[in-house]
């Protein structure tokens, strides 16, 4: 298998042995390989969008061949069971305290060691809220690789589907930003509450409107979803023009 096939998991469970917190821990990602998200608890308010994960997680099943956990489970920064989801989601809604120092160090060595975050400003922030207080955690979790815009030719946005931008509940910025690990982007960082466009109540419906763009909108950010889960799982293996007919039948 070559190293542009290789997917998130196996590379994860190929670092294992290298670390003496993963030992033990190296028999399987979450539940027999489908795909679950972990959500990352922090100090201010984390889980207002766990309904959101789970949804995604159930569209991801329902347009892919994906098998999922219609899940989402909460993790504190520093436990070593992170290691064991590939796919972490960060979220939140207003600011919140400083990581502790072993959070730091454990999110920077699931980051370094091929884990993959989304983080999320559920507040739709920027410059203050919860937009401040990640981009002050990511400069001391990954200070040598700043966050930058993500190019509209960048692989997440043709990863299952054909996008070239990246909506959510709001359209404040066009695009996502991305702290890059060589040319993997371990972090993707939306400031548009890209899960609260995903959420839904106890009854089924939507629980927040979508803005300006409104349904088409809604659709769009499921859309970047799947791409996003995608590429957590595949790497990048999606850039080779060989799939590209097949991804174009796909958007059909």
């Amino acid at each position: 298998m070559s190293a542009r096939r290789l997917t998130r998991r196996n590379l994860l469970l190929g670092t294992t042995a290298l670390v003496p917190l993963l030992s033990g821990r190296a028999r399987a990602f979450g539940e027999k390989n489908r795909f679950i998200p972990a959500v990352a608890k922090h100090g201010g308010r984390w889980d207002g969008r766990l309904s959101g994960l789970r949804r995604i997680a159930w569209e991801l099943q329902r347009r892919t061949s994906v098998e999922v956990v219609p899940d989402a489970r909460p993790f504190a920064l520093s436990s070593p069971d992170l290691f064991e989801y590939p796919f972490l989601y960060f979220g939140g809604d207003g600011a919140f305290p400083a990581l502790s120092e072993a959070e730091v160090t454990n999110l920077r060595r699931y980051l370094t060691y091929g884990g993959f975050m989304l983080a999320d400003a559920n507040d739709g922030s920027d410059g203050d809220g919860f937009d401040a207080s990640f981009r002050r955690e990511m400069r001391r979790v990954l200070p040598q690789s700043p966050l930058t815009e993500v190019p509209s030719t960048h692989v997440v946005f043709k990863s299952f589907f054909m996008l070239d931008a990246a909506p959510g509940r709001l359209l404040n910025k066009p695009q996502l930003l991305a702290a890059n690990l060589g040319k993997r982007a371990a972090v993707l960082y939306s400031q548009n509450d890209v899960a609260g466009a995903w959420s839904r109540n106890e009854t089924g419906d939507y629980e927040f409107d979508v803005s300006p763009g409104g349904e088409p909108q809604r659709e769009l950010a499921v859309r970047l979803g799947i791409n996003v889960c995608m590429y957590a799982l595949c790497l990048d293996y999606k850039d080779d023009a060989v799939h590209l007919q097949l991804i174009l039948n796909k958007r059909r």
